[in-house]
């Protein structure tokens, strides 16, 4: 199958995506609005790009026909603060309520049962529940398309990483007491209970 995204239906090239990236972590982002009122979402287009500074990025969509941006990406840009809470399989269920299309006045920790605790250093709560917390500022927002299915890469400086004891040995965090889950194609996910080593070629 030879596919050309130019001429292909979006959804189509939507599906192709996320059955070949996998599996995809999930940013699991908590944030407020301009008004104060909490959000919580999860996002499956997720990654770390820097590590001096530290610094993630995730990939809200347009998924709307309306065209509107996610609340998530309305509050980010109004208040330049986020928290990124990772998703482990306890928690799961509760996530996935978080993603659904909430107008911008419900309260996601209230739709979920999930706990809000306060951050440190940036005023969205953090998720009792996940096991690694980070805090994020604002650092740039890249506006990819405005398109439907189009996304925004949204920057953040991790200013503050909370990791709980029991997971951490010499500043690494044990996969099987961490326990995240991943995006498959689908309604699909993937536990990380699988794993396999190798090591880098030396010089």
């Amino acid at each position: 199958m030879v596919v050309d995204p130019s001429t292909a239906d979006p959804r189509i090239v939507y599906k192709l995506l996320i059955g070949a990236i996998v599996p995809r972590p999930i940013a699991f982002v908590s944030s407020l609005s301009a008004d104060g009122i909490p959000n919580l979402a999860p996002f499956s287009f997720f990654t770390a790009i820097s590590a001096n500074p530290p610094v993630v990025c995730f990939s809200p969509m347009i998924r709307s026909s309306d065209m509107a941006h996610k609340d998530t990406l309305n509050n980010i840009e109004a208040t330049r603060e986020f928290v990124v809470n990772i998703v482990s399989e306890e928690f799961a269920e509760k996530m996935n309520l978080c993603s659904g299309e909430y107008p911008p006045e419900v309260n996601e920790f209230q739709v979920s049962g999930l706990t809000p605790v306060p951050s440190d250093l940036v005023k969205p709560a953090r998720v009792a529940e996940s096991h690694v917390n980070m805090e994020c500022r604002l650092v740039q927002v890249v506006r990819v398309s405005e398109k439907l299915l189009g996304g925004s890469i949204v920057l953040g400086e991790v200013v503050r990483f909370h990791v709980d004891d029991e997971l951490v040995e010499d500043f690494r965090i044990g996969p099987e007491k961490l326990r995240a889950i991943g995006r498959m194609g689908g309604n699909t996910y993937a536990r990380t209970t699988d794993r396999f080593e190798m090591l880098r070629p030396k010089k």
